[in-house]
């Protein structure tokens, strides 16, 4: 048991993705909790104009405070507008964005605020492959996992009947995404190639299945066939999602709900409110992390507390506690451990996985989507952005995706890491090898590229997750750069041999599933045309720089730090096989703070 003698019991530095999760389990155990979010706080009524001033108050730990009203003005859906707000970045939008090091071609998506990048994400919420632990676990010779998927799948909070997946998954309202026109396509592509449609949430064997998602599902009444006009569709008529396909740049919809009903559960909706409800947990937005604090000498070190950098007036300060939780992100905890006087361990920062992404997009004719859909657009921008899914444990996992043409035309088309050859003109995308069952491959410009984006109503994009093993030499690195935190992260990522020869598995796949969604008696070659973009190491899904196993314990505690622990996608010893991270991570950020108020808290509850 310990006595606080600090200013909280805990403190979590960062409310991204995991950081609330943590936390709200941490107040349910009542807990006296402080969150520190480098970036703003929308939707929250102390902070009106989040962006544009640092306004009267600091903290926040009142429900009350939380407004779905203000949140419809801030969330605009105007694409432009929210790419702006949602960065890597601090909350004043006329300021430079926090700057990293990374690969030439790559792509770092993170941001910002409370909610992180789950306020930039599409709800994806699949649990991690049964293979992914029993592969990587000590039991089974492996490093990394020290518990068994059970500890998620099956064990869950004391006193729940529920397991800490289900837990996550009820509170979120986590279920299967609506089919739209591109998902019927894909399904029928699927099946046509032989697979099967998996059932259950617990994948051991490959095949198509709808995306489990934390979108609160289109309320029936969405499906009548009335003279109702639109404005009958308000928040106080109907409820989830409009199906209007805003999921990535923040999603205030349906206006008009409050705060914690709004339909896509990023963890500022879906943890933040009920973190707030216990009375025990307060968050401070604006607040950089720069420093880890500790007591004590060569094998006793203990984390005493923190220290952090106001981003709007610069001023630091420290602030105490009993324990310290590490949820800044698996590029930021690595750089603020790195950053601090702590013990240097040798795999701090090293076996980032990334899901070595890749898309393969196919463009119908409208007779084959007249015939397979009995329309002759696919409208990808309609429903849910991300909505089906393939899964193959021990390659990894597709999912379809549909979003805005500028998007699109980046992501499927043009942001190919691949060069044009010598005897192609920069307008003509590049000719594919016809042995492989794609037309072309690589990056289309130009004339080429419009004729491509004037048939978007047309097209299904695949995107790959491949399933990347965690390696020595990817990693988050200090720079020799700094800026107002420190020395800023380098981060490093080439795939492996087996990396790649899982994307071009998967790639191939992905082809074939668009090919077989050409209805029977039409020609393939004929009726859609299949391009692979070979996309560079974007990181999107990111984890493993502080992995289970190597620089934490089974409780995810630092090996070489007592009360400091980690509860953020760093501490996933690899990529989970393939799937979507979110899940698992909230899943394993509870079971930390369970395991917290065990170790150190005795009397807690």
């Amino acid at each position: 048991m310990s006595t606080n003698t600090g200013d909280f019991d805990v403190i979590v530095v960062g409310a991204g993705g995991d950081g609330p999760a943590c936390a709200q389990r941490l107040g349910e155990r009542g807990l006296d909790v402080l969150v520190l979010e480098a970036g703003p706080w929308f939707g929250n009524e102390k902070w009106p104009t989040p962006t544009e001033g640092p306004g009267t108050a600091k903290v926040s730990s009142d429900p009350d405070d939380l407004s779905g009203e203000l949140l419809d003005e801030q969330f605009t859906t105007r694409e432009a507008e929210m790419l702006e707000k949602l960065v890597w970045g601090p909350a004043d939008i006329e300021r430079p964005l926090w700057y990293r090091e990374q690969p030439e071609y790559g792509l770092i998506l993170q941001v910002a605020g409370v909610g992180g990048t789950t306020l930039h994400y599409t709800g994806c919420h699949p649990r991690a492959y049964p293979a992914a632990f029993e592969e990587n676990s000590v039991a089974a010779g492996g490093e990394g996992w020290l518990i068994d998927y059970e500890d998620l799948a099956e064990a869950g909070p004391p006193g729940s009947d529920r397991s800490y997946y289900r837990t996550v998954e009820d509170r979120l309202n986590v279920s299967p995404a609506p089919t739209t026109p591109k998902e019927e396509l894909y399904y029928q592509g699927a099946a046509s190639e032989g697979f099967d449609l998996l059932e259950g949430r617990d994948v051991q064997a490959e095949g198509y299945r709808p995306q489990p998602n934390a979108i609160t599902r289109p309320d029936e009444k969405l499906r009548a066939n009335d003279d109702r006009t639109t404005d009958d569709y308000s928040a106080d008529s109907v409820g989830g999602h409009t199906l209007v396909g805003t999921e990535i740049p923040g999603n205030p919809h349906p206006r008009g709900a409050d705060y914690a009903e709004k339909a896509k559960k990023s963890s500022a909706i879906g943890f933040v409110p009920e973190a707030l409800e216990t009375g025990n947990v307060t968050i401070r937005p604006n607040a950089f992390v720069t420093e880890v604090l500790t007591e004590g000498g060569p094998g006793s070190v203990e984390a005493r507390g923190v220290r952090f950098r106001d981003t709007w007036s610069g001023d630091s300060r420290i602030v105490e506690a009993d324990a310290v939780v590490l949820a800044a992100g698996a590029i930021e905890t690595p750089r603020l451990w790195l950053n601090s006087p702590l013990p240097r361990s040798d795999w701090v920062g090293k076996g980032l996985t990334i899901h070595f992404g890749e898309v393969v997009v196919g463009q119908f004719s409208e007779e084959a989507l007249r015939k397979a859909i009995g329309q002759e657009e696919i409208d990808p921008w309609a429903g849910e952005q991300i909505a089906a899914r393939f899964d193959w444990p021990g390659f990894g996992g597709v999912q379809t995706y549909g979003g805005a043409p500028g998007t699109t035309s980046l992501s499927s088309i043009a942001g190919s890491s691949r060069t044009f050859t010598s005897d192609i003109l920069a307008d003509v995308g590049v000719e594919a090898d016809p042995d492989e069952p794609w037309d072309t491959r690589g990056r289309i410009a130009g004339r080429e590229l419009k004729r491509f984006m004037a048939g978007y109503d047309r097209m299904l994009s695949l995107q790959i997750m491949t399933d990347d093993a965690p390696q020595k030499r990817n990693r988050v690195e200090l720079s020799g750069y700094t800026d107002e935190h420190g020395a800023v992260p380098k981060v490093t990522y080439t795939p492996g041999e087996d990396d790649i020869r899982k994307r071009d598995e998967l790639s191939r796949r992905c082809a074939n599933i668009l090919r077989g969604a050409v209805p029977d008696g039409l020609d393939p070659d004929e009726h859609v045309h299949v391009h692979r973009l070979d996309a560079g190491p974007s990181a999107i899904h990111i984890h493993s720089t502080m992995r289970m196993g190597f620089v934490a314990d089974e409780n995810c505690e630092a090996y070489d730090v007592d009360r400091l622990f980690i509860a953020d996608h760093s501490v996933l010893p690899n990529g989970l096989g393939g799937p979507n991270p979110t899940n698992t991570g909230q899943a394993l950020a509870m079971r930390t703070g369970d395991r917290i108020a065990d170790l150190y808290f005795e009397d807690s509850d």
